[in-house]
């Protein structure tokens, strides 16, 4: 029963509320793993780059994968913690709407949010140290720099999310960062090829990005949170998220024409009739009602919460609600990261 509530969680940041909320869930939802499956991508590309190189060792790769995990669960926290502690996440924004809020639903205190941050930055640490042992002083550059351009994400005084940078430094951390930050803790080299190997898949964690700030748009443009669709306008940051999508897939095209990335990275193309399919939602204005979004929604909803999607519920009922962009982001990255890292896989096993 706890490990059907994980996958749960872990499959659409909640748990339902007839279900006994246990620790681990408990922790998935404040940490918001429901998203690490796009660091686990990330490290993936990383690392299967490096092997192609002829670089890989399998207990580098799950320390260097461990770590970044933690790294995106403090981030997580540390953004919840400054939009708390900056009047941002309200009962009334939707990060308090679409999931329990760490601090607002009362799952854990101003101070235990605090200690979980440090602990998991100093199990990052240890990690850095000991991978510096073998590689040498760029871990710790890489580390250091995801580290201070994920908290002044959000943190004064650049805060960054706030002044429409956030989605640029989230391209940085889960592309070039993340990629050739593995590559190099695998090879302890990072060439220009894994750097540029690593912006298809940036491209793609941004556009889930800007879906994720066009649900938040009004919410965001009413606190003075200077995102990018709250510059651009709906209708322009609509446009920009679908280039995004489209880029990702061009991104590969020249790479594997050009010989910096395998032939066999073209699989990532059969996730093309879902990003057909987001470019289509893209196309038009979020739906008005959870009722109304979920009736056109039927491909990202798990099969076991379709039983909940009752018209005559009120909209604090629905799973997710209300986000709309972003679910359908998550439900394609998914699916073309997934194929990236396949691709890259499949293509140790034939000559280069």
């Amino acid at each position: 029963m706890m490990i059907g509530n994980w996958i749960e969680v872990l499959r659409t940041c909640n748990l339902s509320p007839e279900k006994k909320m246990d620790p681990v869930s408990k922790w998935l939802i404040i940490v918001r793993a429901c998203v690490f499956s796009m660091t686990l991508i990330s490290a993936g590309i990383g690392a299967m780059l490096a092997a192609l190189d002829g670089h890989f060792s399998l207990g580098i790769f799950l320390l260097v994968a461990l770590g970044l995990t933690l790294a995106h669960a403090a981030n997580n926290m540390v953004n919840d913690l400054f939009d708390y502690w900056q009047g941002t996440d309200t009962p009334d924004y939707p990060r308090a709407n679409y999931a329990p809020h760490p601090i607002l639903s009362g799952m854990v205190s101003t101070r235990g949010l605090i200690a979980a941050i440090l602990l998991c930055n100093l199990a990052d640490l240890a990690i850095a140290l000991y991978l510096f042992t073998l590689r040498g002083w760029p871990i710790l550059a890489f580390a250091a720099a995801g580290l201070l351009t994920s908290v002044f994400y959000v943190a004064p005084p650049l805060k960054l999310k706030y002044r429409g940078f956030g989605e640029l430094a989230i391209f940085v951390i889960w592309g070039p960062l993340m990629i050739a930050g593995t590559y190099y803790a695998l090879a302890g080299s990072a060439p220009l090829s894994a750097w540029i190997a690593s912006v298809p898949y940036g491209l793609a964690v941004t556009a889930v990005l800007m879906g994720k700030h066009l649900d938040k748009a009004e919410k965001d443009r009413a606190k003075g949170v200077k995102t990018l669709p709250v510059v651009l306008g709906d209708k322009r940051a609509r446009l920009l998220t679908q280039l995004l999508i489209f880029s990702f897939y061009l991104a590969i095209a020249i790479l594997a024409g050009h010989g910096d990335l395998p032939w066999l990275t073209l699989l990532a193309f059969l996730s093309l009739p879902k990003a057909v399919r987001i470019i289509s939602i893209l196309s038009l204005p979020a739906p008005a009602t959870p009722a109304e979004a979920f009736a056109l929604a039927e491909e990202v909803i798990p099969p076991d919460l379709k039983a909940q999607f009752d018209p005559n519920l009120p909209a604090e009922a629905y799973p997710l609600w209300p986000l709309w962009y972003v679910a359908w982001g998550v439900w394609w990255t998914r699916t073309a990261g997934g194929l990236l890292v396949a691709g890259l896989l499949l293509s140790l096993f034939l000559p280069r």
